[in-house]
């Protein structure tokens, strides 16, 4: 099941795996169902074919601001869909409202309920994410975990050991999957010459970052600053362009927007830039796989391992903390990284194994 664009990145390498176990005769299949609309603008079609996946064979048809009636709206829809579609298992990603919704039908149906990525905390229990990761976690019969801090984490919170299981980062297998096909990716002829020197990429996604707009204009004018004249290249979405567009103005300045990148691109940029700001978690972890400084606009990472013995390092919202971060990328003095244990590119395989033999175990 994906609720939103960022979980088909990491529905993608299960996907793979089992289509090639389905190809040598394996006694194993799938639906892809996705909780929004079929038209949905940000599920562009190069996103499929960057991915190597089919687009998906159900929607759902949910398209709300509201949490609360989300999750009502996805919990009917999809307990409709589990009646006229029995499994044996269903896959959840991440921690949306929809993820949430879909859990607990899951649940309620008696099926097996798997999530990739369990176990990430951020402590705040204000947050609605927060509140998702507990449920979802608490119902998950297999909890699928990028690494040991993860593991930890719903171990202390009651898990069985028998259900917690480390497979390693599944972004890191689209990185691997695609390394060739992100290298050679054809950036738009308006970056070409930008990116032949070094440049910063900016991504911006965070409703209460976006919201703050005094603190906003802080950040942006700290992070121009310390750039020292580097390219600051912004490719944003929606909301996030619109009011980045504002703060910046018609004036010359080294902070420049640009359009939405498909996959491979955005992944070929991320890969050969000289450091990244970001208040998204799925890139701060793709940077430390590509060995690129990069700064979190967050005080706390869902994968602490970016920072311990990665290139992440969290400043938070403030903008002095954000100008020194730049700085350091800017005068090369970043601190020296390691890729996790288990960004191998092979947690996929790793998850689908584990489902097939329970399957196997199921049927004896």
């Amino acid at each position: 099941m994906a609720g939103a664009r960022p979980n088909f990145i990491k529905v993608a390498p299960i996907i793979r795996v089992i289509e090639r176990a389905k190809a040598s005769d394996r006694d194993i299949d799938y639906e892809l169902v996705y909780c929004g609309r079929e038209d949905d603008p940000t599920l562009e079609a190069s996103l499929f074919e960057d991915l190597q996946i089919a687009r998906p064979n159900i929607f759902l048809g949910v398209d709300c601001d509201n949490l609360n009636e989300l999750t009502g709206l996805v919990m009917s829809k999809f307990e409709y869909h589990l009646q006229q579609h029995p499994a044996d298992a269903v896959i959840v990603v991440d921690d949306l409202a929809s993820t949430m919704a879909v859990s607990i039908v899951t649940k309620k149906q008696g099926i097996l309920l798997a999530h990739i990525a369990a176990g990430t905390r951020s402590f705040d229990i204000n947050m609605p994410k927060e509140i998702n990761r507990l449920v979802i976690d608490g119902l998950s019969d297999m909890l699928f975990t990028a690494g040991m801090s993860n593991n930890s984490i719903a171990n202390r919170e009651g898990a069985e050991l028998s259900k917690v299981y480390m497979v390693g980062n599944i972004l890191i297998d689209n990185l691997r999957f695609n390394r060739e096909r992100i290298e050679n990716a054809v950036l738009p002829d308006s970056l070409k010459d930008i990116v032949t020197r070094p440049y910063l990429v900016f991504t911006l996604n965070r409703k209460a970052l976006i919201a703050d707009r005094p603190n906003l204009e802080q950040m942006i004018a700290e992070t121009v600053k310390a750039a020292s004249g580097l390219p600051i290249l912004a490719p944003l979405r929606g909301i996030a362009a619109e009011t980045v567009r504002r703060i910046i103005g018609s004036a010359p300045s080294p902070f420049i927007l640009t359009e939405p990148l498909g996959y491979l691109e955005f992944s070929h940029l991320t890969a050969h830039a000289a450091g990244i700001i970001t208040d998204s978690g799925n890139v701060a972890e793709e940077a430390t796989f590509n060995g690129v400084p990069c700064v979190t606009l967050n005080s706390y990472t869902e994968h602490i391992e970016t920072v311990k013995v990665g290139t992440n390092e969290l400043v938070g919202e403030d903008p002095e903390k954000l100008g020194e971060a730049v700085r350091k990328i800017v005068s090369g003095q970043w601190k020296h990284a390691v890729i996790p244990d288990r960004w191998d590119g092979r947690s996929a395989e790793r998850i689908v194994q584990i489902l097939m033999e329970w399957g196997t175990a199921l049927r004896k």
